[in-house]
């Protein structure tokens, strides 16, 4: 069975993170992966290498030699793929950039992850994370949760060790490099895509970016997590997420494991739960004694299994990777034998796929094993296999043409469609009558048409079977044979399409004892390490960004663009699989190999600042801001700001209080730039407000501002990926749930008339009178 990209090279000279990852995972998907590393290899040196390598072929090359600067280019020439993560205009200046390479190779996809884009004002800014996720405002102060990102008032700003501007770049230039493909399928023609990493980070921003102009009373408040909504130590040590969310989930779980007396006591009632502090309080006195008569384990499977309500163990990176049996059955986790490191346990594949499925094409070569084979390859100038030669289409987005029916809910796969819309497709946003979880509607719905249905009348099923008929791709993420059961699973669908792309995200994949598990954001971050790093030796914690929602439906938009990518070469649909929990894995990627002798020592807990004295968050006069001064001879160059003499003699401790000390007489903005005006990475610390108030932000459409019909104007992110030949577009405004209901439906053939549809309630035009769903502004 073959990969998607079989046939296709990729050159690979992207360093450190988000470059590698994102090549080796089109290498994953069948392309042939060369990597150009400079003499002495990687300048990243972490075991981590040993999987963002793996099944690459290796040449080391000096690209300021002209013997092996004219290798760089040959390479180039013969590449249906580049990629490169330098800052602007360094490829430019060593004669390897993207406007040359493209005279030289018009069908060529020229990729570049720098930190800050080329028409930034920062473009050459050292990016490295801490600096690019200061300027995004990823850096959040303690108390932050889901429904209040800007935490305790004047409470310290909490290190996240998970590279998130760099993780969301990689996933976001995967999909976009597929979508250049599919273009090139169609017109013959090469483009170049930039992801920046502080554009990226606005994925992750997502609907903590949305605003109105008059907010009502109380938008945005803080949340007090209710006790069937929170952590508990089990009898073995270990804890569990009890994320009882939904009032059916209270219930499950009160029949099942909770005594008469309880229930009459209030405990099964979600809304004394929620507001009844005494009842809280007796709640979680109960709970707490009550998990600690079983290991965590045995409670996450009887709890789930036994009365279905959703609950996972809190784990550890290595538990996930070492012990944790799911995680091999979903193939989020592999081994593979490495050059250096010998056996090995890493992160695997982020997606599924039925017909074309990711495989690793061997482990990591050793530094420069493939020099003299290319070499000779180059020589003998054989063509890169492509396809589509001769088309001319008139492409002006991707996705042009492109159908998509979405059934949905809540975030992650709201999102994968909002990615497809943002590339040109058609999106049909499908939500039933008595669904209430559309916190983010405006956001994860931009661009798509909506409508409100209920499939379960036989005319509403007839409606969707239309759909269904002229769609591409059908997007659903309902737990694990309700598809099935409701008559929508994918053999029901490929019987009325065979060609149909099926596209499904789930909390925990299909395979392995979690595969019919409910889940949540929190319940894919528990069991792969997230939780425990955020939480540090104290409770774990649920990190408050969705990440884990936010990663899967951009993982799910790439695994649906290799499958339309599949489908032009071969006619052949397929059906396509994104998780919350390969997504966690894919999180934490530096943290995902297992070896003899790892030690996993990052940065961890609610008074993480960073990684030592010259890469850490530190508050001066009046703010914090980042320094990471990681370049040789940053330290020195610390020294000849007047304050800082004589620091490069102090000890790591010496200078840690010591820059603390002495950064505390100035602002944050003199500080910065100070040393950005030496070339040392450093960037006052953000929040979200500020960011997408920013007028470069706005400038590059990364905020925007738009009118919503029946709302009015809204405030929110932008498309943060660019296509120099068909941009991804900020998709248009989406109205309240139901607003094209009529449009929709009177495009097709019902069976009745639209207002008599309306009345036999299978449509409707908006939800009911007086119901507002939650989270409907910020």
């Amino acid at each position: 069975m073959g990969g998607v990209l079989d046939g296709l090279r990729v050159v690979d000279f992207g360093q450190y993170l988000a470059g590698p990852q994102t090549a080796m995972m089109l290498g994953d998907l069948g392309a042939e992966v060369i990597r150009v590393d400079p003499p002495g290899g990687p300048r990243w040196h972490h075991p981590v290498n040993a999987l963002l390598q793996r099944g690459k072929r290796s040449i080391v090359l000096d690209l300021k030699r002209a013997e092996d600067h004219q290798t760089a280019w040959h390479l180039i020439e013969q590449a249906d793929v580049v990629i490169e993560s330098f800052r602007p205009g360094v490829m430019d200046r060593l004669g390897l950039g993207a406007e040359a390479a493209l005279a030289a190779n018009p069908r060529l996809i020229y990729c570049s992850l720098p930190g800050f884009g080329a028409a930034d004002p920062r473009a050459q800014l050292p990016g490295w994370e801490g600096v690019v996720s200061a300027a995004a405002g990823l850096y959040l102060p303690r108390g932050a949760s889901p429904m209040n990102y800007r935490g305790i008032p004047g409470a310290d700003p909490v290190y996240n060790a998970l590279p998130m501007a760099s993780s969301f770049a990689a996933m976001i230039a995967s999909h976009s490099i597929l979508a250049a493909l599919i273009v090139r399928e169609r017109s013959g023609r090469g483009q170049r895509v930039e992801v920046p990493l502080f554009d990226a980070a606005f994925e992750l921003i997502g609907h903590a970016g949305q605003r109105v102009p008059a907010p009502p009373p109380g938008a945005g408040a803080g949340f007090v997590q209710p006790p069937h909504m929170g952590h508990y130590r089990c009898a073995d040590g270990r804890w569990i997420h009890l994320c009882l969310i939904q009032d059916r989930h209270l219930q499950w779980f009160a029949r099942t494991f909770m005594p008469q007396e309880w229930i009459e006591d209030g405990m099964a009632d979600p809304d004394r739960l929620r507001s009844d502090a005494e009842v809280q309080k007796r709640a979680r006195e109960r709970f707490t004694r009550l998990f600690q008569t079983r290991p965590a384990l045995e409670w996450e499977r009887a709890i789930n299994e036994q009365s279905g309500a959703p609950t996972t163990i809190c784990a550890t990176s290595a538990e996930w990777l070492r012990t944790d049996e799911h995680g091999r059955a979903i193939a989020a986790v592999i081994e593979l034998d490495d050059p250096d490191y010998g056996h090995t346990i890493q992160a695997g594949y982020p997606i599924r796929m039925s017909k074309t499925p990711p495989t690793v094409q061997g482990p990591r070569h050793s530094l420069d094993a493939d020099r003299e084979a290319i070499l000779a390859e180059l020589a003998a100038h054989h063509p890169t296999i492509s396809v589509g030669q001769g088309k001319r289409e008139d492409v002006r987005q991707a996705l042009a043409g492109i159908r998509v029916v979405d059934l949905t809910q809540v975030l992650a796969g709201p999102t994968s469609a909002r990615i497809l819309a943002e590339y040109g497709a058609e999106v049909v946003k499908i939500n039933s009558f008595e669904d209430r979880q559309l916190a983010m509607h405006f956001y994860t719905n931009s661009g798509k048409r909506t409508l409100l249905l209920n499939v379960k009348t036989l005319e509403g099923r007839d409606i969707l079977w239309q759909l269904v008929e002229r769609a591409d791709v059908f997007v659903q993420n309902f737990t694990r044979g309700v598809a099935e059961r409701l008559g929508f699973g994918e053999a029901d669908v490929r019987q009325r399409n065979p060609q149909i792309i099926y596209a499904t995200v789930s909390a925990f994949g299909y395979e392995g004892f979690r595969g019919g598990y409910r889940g949540r954001e929190e319940l894919g971050q528990a069991p792969t390490g997230i939780q425990t790093r955020w939480g540090g030796d104290d409770e774990p914690m649920m990190y408050p960004q969705a990440l884990c929602d936010y990663g899967a439906g951009n993982f799910a938009a790439f695994a649906t663009l290799a499958a339309l990518y599949h489908r032009m070469r071969t006619g052949e649909g397929q059906h396509v699989h994104a998780s919350l929990i390969h997504t966690a894995t894919y999180h934490q990627l530096p943290y995902m190999l297992d070896c003899e002798g790892r030690v996993w020592d990052e940065p961890r807990g609610q008074e993480a600042k960073g990684w030592g004295p010259l890469d850490r968050l530190y508050r001066a006069a009046d703010r914090w801001f980042y320094l990471a001064a990681l370049r040789e001879g940053d330290r020195e160059r610390l020294a000849q700001v007047e304050r800082l003499a004589g620091i490069e003699r102090l000890s790591e401790t010496e200078l840690e209080e010591a820059l603390e000390a002495r950064f505390a007489t100035a602002s944050a903005t003199t500080w910065v730039e100070q040393f950005n005006a030496l070339g040392i990475g450093a960037h006052v610390l953000m929040d979200y407000d500020e960011v997408m108030e920013d007028a470069n932000v706005k400038a590059r459409g990364l905020s925007i501002v738009r009118e919503h019909p029946k709302v009015g104007p809204m405030r929110m992110v932008g498309p943060s990926r660019r296509l120099s030949l068909t941009p991804p577009l900020a998709a248009a405004p989406v109205g309240p749930p139901g607003y094209d209901s009529r449009a929709v439906v009177s495009a097709l053939q019902p069976s009745e008339p639209f207002d008599v549809l309306v009345e036999k309630g299978v449509v409707a035009e908006g939800l009911p009178e007086g119901v507002a769903f939650v989270g409907q502004f910020r």
